[in-house]
């Protein structure tokens, strides 16, 4: 292995395979590395044997069907069909590899019950959410967000959303709390109730992203990976290998060596150094490189059944709003079974979690495990968020942030593109390349 690569990149979640990926297409010599047998990290999906292990459960994993048929992840995350990761996907055309389904629908709790998110305008008449006049404000509201573009000035009615609060826009609107509450949490997917007193731009960016993922396919903004998200890392794990990346699963890291002037240089596995000009790996690698900034409490759930009041779905997303359960922050549900190819026939899998608040974690959870009803199975872990102490420019080691609360990719896909900016000290390109013609 004393051979020399441009690049050693230590963990083979998400972010790290895209990166992989991205720098291998653009003529970079990648080494991947991972002390796991498994490729996919934080972001892995994993069989019921295996979830019993890395649980250290008791029992016979095989009385909750057969343990092949399950790809449990590790982490709940969809996709906005209308967001950044399906960009990335589409650029580098790791799509050829996986299969999406759109999921079935988006919920949120309002005053103790379920209620669909409405997925277009007959839905949004018809939803008991809000009265018939709040529908007419609110969807003045969204009208105005679907017309806005930055670039536009006649789409801004006179706004500046760089200094207008969300909490004055909506005032114009004369949006009603609970119809504030719906729009944030429900389509911006804010966590807090903090973004009210920050500028209007990101949020409204983010219902019209919302919007227009959600017109791509129809009931839910949102999309998964058939078998789980763990095919997305080894989907771009593939394009780096066809690129001339070299993998090498079960490597422990036994140091990081810098040169002289405090710069990265290599890799010591085994005894062997991998030379290289910089290194990219995930926080777990670099204990001394990496700030706690919170903690996040998950429970992977079998259930035997859908979830009730959401029409049955197959799939779907529930959102508490931290009023509804009188805390700071979000809950979130998301639920997949048969029908993306990750459960056996009949079983269901919901993932909760929420950023800690107290000393009790798992009773955080208490509201979201309530509305599932009889559940077969729990595993509960209690995880620290990292994100890097500097931005690696120094000592070229660029380091990811652990994944984020949200139920989506967006913030993880932002961290990606910044790691790349960074590296290379350019935007990286989104644009689809051109269709090459059928021979």
């Amino acid at each position: 292995m004393d051979e020399q690569y441009d690049v050693v990149i230590l963990g083979t979640g998400l972010k790290e395979c895209i990166l992989s990926g991205i720098l291998s297409v653009e003529g970079k010599k990648v080494l991947h590395m991972d002390r796991n047998s498994y490729y996919g990290g934080e972001s892995a999906s994993i069989n019921m044997k295996q979830l019993f292990e890395k649980f250290q459960k008791s029992g016979d994993p095989e009385r909750l069907g057969p343990s092949r048929d399950y790809n449990v992840d590790l982490i709940p995350k969809f996709l906005m069909s209308a967001g950044l990761l399906v960009q990335i996907l589409v650029k580098t055309d790791v799509t050829r590899y996986l299969d999406f389904k759109a999921v079935d629908g988006s919920y949120v709790l309002n005053q103790g019950k379920i209620y669909k998110v409405p997925s277009n305008a007959s839905e949004a008449l018809a939803s008991p959410l809000m009265g018939l006049l709040e529908k007419r404000r609110c969807g003045s509201y969204l009208s105005f967000v679907g017309d806005y573009d930055e670039k536009v000035p006649k789409t801004h009615k006179g706004y500046d959303l760089k200094k207008m609060t969300n909490k004055q826009l909506f005032n114009e609107y004369g949006l009603k709390p609970d119809t504030i509450d719906f729009v944030g949490h429900g389509m911006a997917l804010q966590a807090t109730d903090a973004y009210l007193d920050q500028p209007a731009l990101e949020v409204v960016k983010a219902v019209k992203m919302y919007g227009e993922s959600v017109l791509r396919y129809g009931n839910s903004p949102y999309l998964y990976p058939m078998y789980g998200l763990g095919e997305m890392p080894q989907g771009f794990a593939r394009l780096s290998a066809i690129y001339g990346g070299t993998y090498m699963l079960n490597k422990p890291v036994e140091e990081i060596i810098y040169g002289p002037e405090g710069v990265v240089v290599g890799v010591k596995s085994e005894g062997e150094v991998a030379k290289c000009k910089f290194v990219i790996g995930d926080p777990s690698y670099f204990p001394d490189k990496v700030k706690k900034t919170k903690k996040l409490v998950r429970c992977i759930c079998i259930l035997s059944h859908p979830v009730a009041n959401t029409n049955n779905a197959e799939s779907c997303q529930i959102i508490l709003p931290q009023k509804e359960t009188k805390r700071r922050h979000d809950i979130y549900i998301s639920v997949v079974s048969h029908a993306h190819s990750v459960a056996p026939k009949g079983k269901y899998i919901a993932l909760c979690s929420t950023t800690v608040e107290t000393n009790d974690p798992s009773k955080e959870l208490q509201p979201a495990l309530a509305l599932l009803g009889a559940i077969d199975e729990t595993f509960v872990s209690v995880v620290d968020v990292f994100e890097p102490l500097e931005d690696g420019k120094r000592d070229q080691v660029f380091i990811s942030k652990s994944f984020d609360p949200a139920t989506h990719f967006e913030e993880t896909c932002h961290d990606i593109i910044d790691i790349y900016r960074r590296i290379t000290g350019k935007e990286l390109d989104l644009t689809p390349a051109p269709k090459k013609e059928e021979q």
